[in-house]
């Protein structure tokens, strides 16, 4: 059953449109005030909003501004009732986010009709959403056992080489094939890893409980911890001299687990130097702003379009078989989400054969 919020301060509009809405088949809730309706919003989370605008306390544009900055009610579809000499008021209500508005007094079927424009538009979106995961299954469904089968089939011919011809391979030789051994098993097993993360990642987004306990972890001076794993990735890529950095702030905490931390950065350093010539500047900033550390990556490699940027997904692989690019795909996104998930930002800005800079922030403080 859908649930259905009526903020009015009539008593008759709240009556005779509760009573209506309820006979329809709909949960109804009513508040008599702005601030009452922001709380019965936040308490019950209705699937549809209806309010008026002149009110007492908190009028309706001050209750559609409450609501837009809340992450649970930001998209709840929301209707404005209106007096017939307020009309001309209503570009205003369109701008802070309203999606339609009834002329009172209003008829049934035209509160009706209002209320189903809203519902089709949901299903679009919602249809929208599903198309996009089935997308994402079915590609990953064929990505995963492609990538198991490439790093496997390297292993066993590494291992069979060994078999064959062990007592006449030069020392060098094994010592070769066992690097290109463990070297396939560690890719293997990021690739297992980060599809695992990426679907606990997607089941912590739908849980308002979990996201909150994420963001009472703390790291301390993530500077130097940042600062650590640069030098463990430069090393990976030996461009020690490609790197160019500013000041890194000390005394900061951020919201955030070292290891979630360490993730995002290992992932966006590796993209940054894999994608990049050696040669070609990496260059990284941190700052403080607004209450939140930022942290900038930028290279000079052969970048993104907007449409790539624009379809960043769990299930894309931009120019595979150009670039010969390992993994599923799943590194950025992976970042890009757990950022997301501590209330943090994040930001790509790239130009064709002309490199990319990724920007993000993190909730965080100063401590003394």
């Amino acid at each position: 059953m859908k649930k259905i919020l009526v903020i009015d301060d009539a008593e008759f509009i709240l009556d005779s449109t509760s009573t209506l809405l309820s006979f329809e088949g709909y949960e109804v809730y009513t508040a008599s005030d702005g601030v009452e309706g922001v709380a019965a919003a936040k308490e019950h989370a209705p699937d549809l909003i209806l309010c008026d605008i002149s009110m007492p306390n908190l009028d309706g544009y001050g209750v559609i501004q409450q609501l837009r900055a809340n992450k649970e009610t930001v998209s709840t579809p929301f209707i404005f009732l209106t007096a017939f000499t307020e009309k001309q008021n209503m570009r205003m209500g369109m701008e802070l986010g309203a999606d339609d508005f009834l002329v009172k007094p209003y008829t049934r079927d035209e509160l009706l009709a209002a209320i189903e424009s809203q519902w089709k538009k949901n299903k679009i979106v919602q249809d929208k959403i599903q198309s996009k995961v089935d997308e994402v299954g079915k590609n990953l469904n064929y990505a995963l056992p492609h990538e198991f089968r490439t790093v496997i089939n390297q292993v066993k011919g590494s291992a069979k080489l060994l078999e064959n011809s062990g007592e006449d391979i030069a020392k060098e030789e094994v010592k070769e094939l066992t690097q290109d051994i463990m070297s396939s098993c560690d890719r293997l097993l990021k690739i297992t890893e980060n599809f695992l993360l990426y679907v606990r990642i997607e089941s912590l987004a739908s849980n308002p409980e979990l996201k909150r306990k994420l963001r009472l972890m703390e790291t301390h001076e993530p500077g130097a911890l940042f600062y650590d794993l640069l030098n463990n990735v430069a090393m990976r890529f030996d461009r020690f001299d490609d790197i160019v950095i500013g000041e890194i702030p000390d005394t900061i905490l951020i919201e955030m687990s070292s290891e979630s931390f360490h993730k995002i950065t290992d992932e966006l350093l590796d993209n940054a130097f894999k994608f990049s010539d050696k040669g070609t500047p990496i260059t990284l900033n941190l700052w403080m702003e607004h209450k939140k550390m930022c942290i900038s990556i930028e290279d000079k490699g052969r970048g993104m379009s907007q449409d790539m940027i624009n379809n960043i997904g769990a299930y894309i692989q931009f120019e595979r078989n150009m670039y010969e690019q390992q993994g599923v795909g799943l590194g950025l996104v992976i970042a890009k989400r757990m950022i997301e998930l501590h209330d943090g930002e994040f930001k790509i800005n790239s130009i064709e054969n002309e490199g990319t800079k990724v920007t993000f922030s993190i909730p965080s403080r100063v401590y003394l």
